[in-house]
């Protein structure tokens, strides 16, 4: 995957504005209402509902308890449900089992709680080294683990969506749901890094 990893395919996003001005020239779109469309995705409907189940299920263990046993129940509570979360299973990283999610026959992703997949989620180089080299990928992410931690990877498929709920960094106990939320990243919720906390 290299370097560039989380960069999209220039050809690509050359034949995408291509066909957006195509459709856009003939009045079959609205180039504005792409772009809402896509920030509400990315900014709004995106990351920031599963960094409040996350920093829920940090701040409240009865919400954990819940989120563990069934995710789409527990993720319902906050308001956030519906297509492709329909099925919800969130796996807890620990400081021995680290989670990784990947699709590895298309790119099944929860929208209701991490927005729009990023395009490198997409890609066949990760969804097949995900599988065969797990530690492989996540080192090229920057996140290099010891031996002595487990790596699972989880594939998601149009049944069940997955969701890794990260660890806790240490430091945080006075922060805030509201604080932790802002901690938390979409990154984090795929499992190819962790939540870092530096202190003021």
């Amino acid at each position: 995957m290299g370097a560039n990893h989380r960069d999209p395919d220039p050809e690509v996003v050359l034949r995408v504005k291509s066909l957006e001005k195509v459709l856009s020239d003939k009045g079959l779109i609205d180039p504005e209402a792409i772009d809402t469309l896509v920030d509400f995705y990315e900014n709004k409907v995106g990351p920031q509902n599963g960094a409040k189940v996350v920093a829920r299920a940090w701040s409240d263990p009865e919400y954990k308890k819940r989120l563990l046993a069934d995710g789409t129940s527990a993720i319902s509570e906050l308001g956030f449900s519906g297509m492709q979360g329909e099925d919800m299973v969130v796996v807890e990283n620990t400081p021995k089992t680290h989670n990784l999610i990947v699709c590895t026959l298309c790119s099944c992703y929860p929208w209701p709680v991490l927005g729009l997949p990023p395009v490198w989620y997409k890609s066949p180089p990760y969804r097949s080294r995900a599988v065969k080299d797990p530690r492989g990928i996540l080192s090229e992410f920057g996140l290099d683990l010891s031996e002595e931690i487990e790596v699972r990877v989880w594939d998601s498929t149009a049944e069940v969506r997955y969701m890794v709920l990260p660890e806790r960094p240490e430091g945080t106990d006075a922060l805030s749901e509201e604080e932790l939320a802002e901690l938390i990243t979409r990154d984090s919720m795929i499992g190819v890094e962790r939540v870092e906390y530096k202190e003021s």
